[in-house]
């Protein structure tokens, strides 16, 4: 019964334990569902390279399979079912590091470019090899709990009594793997999106390569988000937004406009000034001439009258 349960401290161990299984179950439907759309999306190279990667997790799919497939079968898992899949969490790890190395590596080179020519190739390089590695880490993910919904049956049937404090270790390094890769992904995001802000302040010199970069970047951007929401990973989904040319060649005339219709008035009133000395000089020297012929004039008549 309900009170029973709710009483019996080993039975409410045993219904977190199944619901655990089961969020992690429902998880791996998910992401069996992903990796279908991915599959979709790669050209044959991409996916023979990405499955050159998982084939060293083939072996493990292939042990739990088995080992589930006992499981139903006896109705636990006994020490040989476990045996044949203890050991595969440290092939998973090392799978799961590289491909967290493969995009930090192209995050690390996106920071590192300051030339729109090469911020373009490695955006472009990114639209191909951002989702081949993130299937990559989806799939070890899945593994990982495919591997921990054994290992929740195995303490359960070994020592029962530490299922709950088993449950909650295997939940606290679920949650580490997450972080690790949301840290990844977000330092992804952030370098694409600086890439996108270069390419804009770029526009004008660049009108055809700038606007490829942020689309590259938002295309990727689109990816990673997708794959965050698969994982339950939280994040805020923006576009970066191309600038187009006209509307930022407008924009520079019109502060160079501005610029020169500042410099044109100044011109003007040094003209004006300039003017205006020119016609005091000119008063002046028109003044100065007309006294000179004045006293030219009476001078000659003097001369005239002494004669």
């Amino acid at each position: 019964t309900l009170g029973t349960i709710a009483t019996n401290p080993a039975m409410l161990a045993g219904a977190a334990g199944i619901m655990t299984q089961y969020a992690m179950q429902q998880s791996m439907r998910e992401i069996t569902d992903y990796l279908a759309k991915i599959d979709e999306k790669l050209d044959a190279v991409l996916r023979s390279q990405r499955n050159q990667v998982l084939a060293r997790l083939d072996g493990i799919d292939l042990a739990v399979k088995e080992a589930t497939t006992v499981r139903d079968a006896v109705g636990r898992v006994s020490d040989v079912t476990w045996s044949k899949v203890q050991a595969s969490s440290s092939t998973i790890f090392e799978t799961q590091g590289f491909a967290i190395r493969q995009l930090a590596d192209l995050a690390d080179k996106l920071e590192q470019h300051k030339r729109v020519d090469e911020i373009v190739k490695t955006t472009r390089e990114a639209v191909t090899e951002v989702p081949k590695y993130l299937s990559v880490l989806a799939r070890c993910f899945q593994l990982h709990d495919a591997v921990a919904v054994l290992e929740l049956d195995r303490v359960l049937d070994d020592s029962a009594d530490e299922l709950d404090r088993h449950r909650l270790g295997l939940k606290a390094a679920r949650q580490e793997r997450l972080e690790l890769i949301a840290e990844t992904t977000a330092s992804l995001l952030e370098r694409m999106a600086d890439a996108a802000a270069k390419a804009n302040s770029k526009v004008l010199l660049n009108p055809i390569q700038s606007p490829a970069v942020v689309e590259s970047s938002n295309q990727v951007a689109v990816d990673v988000h997708e794959f965050r929401g698969l994982l339950g990973i939280e994040s805020d989904r923006q576009s970066s937004e191309a600038r187009g040319w006209k509307s930022a060649a407008s924009e520079r005339w019109e502060k160079t406009r501005e610029a020169g219709a500042g410099s044109i008035g100044a011109a003007k009133g040094l003209g004006g000034e300039g003017l205006d000395r020119a016609k005091s000089v000119k008063g002046k020297l028109s003044g100065k001439l007309g006294d000179r012929k004045f006293r030219r004039g009476k001078g000659d008549a003097e001369s005239d009258g002494e004669g």
